[in-house]
């Protein structure tokens, strides 16, 4: 008997069988951890498949970065969406516009349906995200960056101005989650995948709002600071979920509208000093452009 060879087949067996476990095991795993007693000997296999998944994956990630980078250097359509930051900028805004607006609408009928100023105040803000996005992508589809500078610092300021009025929406939400104690209750595995999409977004938001200021153009950097802004709320509601899902037991009332209360006043006022910052840095641009 040839363990080596055994060993090789188990550790690298083919992708076929890679793209198989990949949801099988994942599927066991949430099922064992949702319905069945930890020490059962269903879930404890199902224990063993996950990590055994998670291994053989893990034996292939070398390969996979070769595959990727081979890849992405020889096609073409990868190189234009790389190469044309006007491109990714727009697919972003398009992208986010129809999020922005399907949410809202959402919203706005559980507002009309449950007569709740909660889900007006997400509606309105979720609706101000949308609108400032929707300017922002009919300027990226006629314009290049910095084609028409003292156009784009006037869209940059007004995102600035937008912001403010904004964030009365963002202050409402935060009033009812702390005086009416309006939160959301959702499984701990939801929770958890929240809490990962909530954090990717956020260091995404903030690494492109830093990427981005190289293209000198305010357009893109007004399209990162909204998303930079979204991103932040959405910790506001993730930090909600999180306590009432998780500390129902540990936490009591009082100090769950304190950790609220602190973390919303730092969202709001973190708002409005990026809108007072796009104001003030759209205006002196403005006036240096027409010096000019």
């Amino acid at each position: 008997m040839n363990w080596k060879k055994i060993g090789k087949a188990l550790l690298f067996p083919p992708y076929a069988i890679l793209f198989i476990l990949l949801p099988v095991s994942a599927v066991f795993l949430v099922c064992s951890m949702v319905f069945l007693d930890m020490e059962s000997v269903t879930a404890i296999i199902s224990y063993a498949l996950a990590a055994y998944t998670l291994t053989v994956w893990c034996m292939r990630i070398p390969a996979l970065i070769r595959f990727f980078r081979i890849f992405k250097e020889e096609n073409k359509y990868i190189q234009l969406w790389k190469n044309n930051t006007r491109l990714r900028v727009k697919v972003s805004l398009y992208k986010s516009l129809f999020l922005n607006t399907a949410y809202s609408v959402f919203q706005l009928c559980l507002g009309f349906w449950h007569r709740s100023f909660w889900y007006f105040s997400m509606a309105a803000y979720y609706i101000s995200l949308a609108v400032m996005r929707f300017f922002l992508l009919r300027y990226t589809r006629k314009y290049a960056a910095g084609e028409k500078m003292e156009y784009e610092l006037v869209k940059y300021r007004n995102c600035g101005i937008a912001f403010l009025i904004m964030n009365m929406a963002v202050s409402l939400m935060i009033f009812f989650m702390v005086y009416w104690n309006r939160t959301f209750h959702h499984h701990e595995i939801t929770t958890i995948a929240m809490a990962a999409y909530t954090f990717t977004s956020l260091t995404l938001a903030i690494r492109d709002s830093i990427k981005y200021r190289r293209y000198n153009s305010p357009v893109y950097s007004a399209s990162k600071a909204i998303g930079l802004a979204a991103a932040s709320v959405s910790m506001l509601t993730l930090e909600s979920t999180m306590l009432t899902t998780f500390g129902t037991e540990t936490v009591d009332l009082f100090t769950r509208r304190l950790f609220l209360g602190l973390s919303g006043g730092v969202i709001s006022a973190c708002i409005i000093a990026i809108a007072i910052y796009m104001i003030v840095r759209g205006n002196r641009k403005l006036r240096e452009t027409t010096k000019e």
